[in-house]
């Protein structure tokens, strides 16, 4: 029995996943940022797979510093974790600028899966996996935008250079972690499945969540993605391939990953 944590899990992909991997007889952690809705997934879940099987989590991560609660919890509950997906995203929403002065986007797409796998990393198994969450949708990192120097006013744009900006730091870190650590896996699990952020920021009814519920599945657990260190999966190709040519440009994925650092760092100081 492996032990997994999904952010992101109250609903759409997240949910999906839990639910298999529950079915497969494994132990899965739910993060969401609203008690109610954790609490009641959690109640829902462990009807069906038993109350050791299952456990809550709350953060907005959106709040950098709800992130190192969030880290000192699950680090608190004396976890080991056999693979942490980074399943959390945002498109859209009324305000996209954080209490930080940050993009929300990149906060939540980008910054928070980063720091969370950073902290984490003491409870992942060395053997485990982390499975970050990509799309389709890849275009070129304005690094100031990153720093939050650049507002965007284009909601694609920033969804789209966010989701680089994650496969970029995959990359990265499993070219840092390499023996020492978890593999990582940037996967794009599908486009336009029926999540709410695709029914709300592109107005569609979108395809079967179980496609990317599966392929998630299968990154954590089969022995396929092994030796996947570093890879992009392209679910829509249904197979390995190069992600946006950025995140091959090392280079390039060690500035994105700088710009991150500082832009961390300052928050912090």
């Amino acid at each position: 029995m492996k032990t997994i944590l999904i952010t992101g899990s109250t609903d759409g992909i997240g949910l999906v996943t839990a639910k298999a991997l529950l079915e497969r007889g494994h132990r899965v952690l739910i993060h969401g940022r609203s008690e109610q809705k954790v609490n009641g997934v959690v109640a829902e879940l462990a009807a069906l797979a038993g109350t050791e099987r299952v456990a809550g989590f709350v953060a907005d991560l959106s709040d950098l510093v709800a992130i190192d609660s969030l880290a000192s919890d699950v680090l608190a509950a004396n976890v080991s974790l056999d693979v942490l997906i980074n399943n959390a995203g945002v498109f859209q929403a009324p305000s996209v600028v954080t209490a930080d002065g940050l993009d929300l986007r990149f906060v939540v797409n980008t910054l928070a899966p980063y720091l969370l796998t950073q902290k984490l990393a003491p409870a992942l198994r060395p053997a485990g996996r982390v499975v970050n969450l990509s799309s389709a949708a890849q275009s070129s990192v304005d690094l100031k935008a990153l720093a939050g120097e650049v507002a965007f006013n284009d909601h694609y744009a920033a969804y789209a250079q966010s989701k680089l900006a994650i496969t970029m730091w995959t990359r990265t870190l499993a070219q840092d972690w390499e023996g020492q650590g978890p593999i990582l896996i940037a996967v794009n699990p599908g486009s336009l499945l029926a999540s709410k952020m695709v029914k709300e920021g592109f107005g569609v009814p979108g395809k079967d969540l179980g496609i990317g519920a599966d392929i998630l599945v299968r990154a954590a657990l089969d022995e396929e993605f092994a030796g996947a260190n570093g890879q992009y999966f392209d679910n829509d190709a249904q197979r390995f391939a190069p992600p946006h040519a950025a995140a091959l440009d090392d280079a390039l994925c060690r500035e994105v990953v700088a710009t991150m650092e500082k832009t961390l760092g300052s928050l912090a100081g």
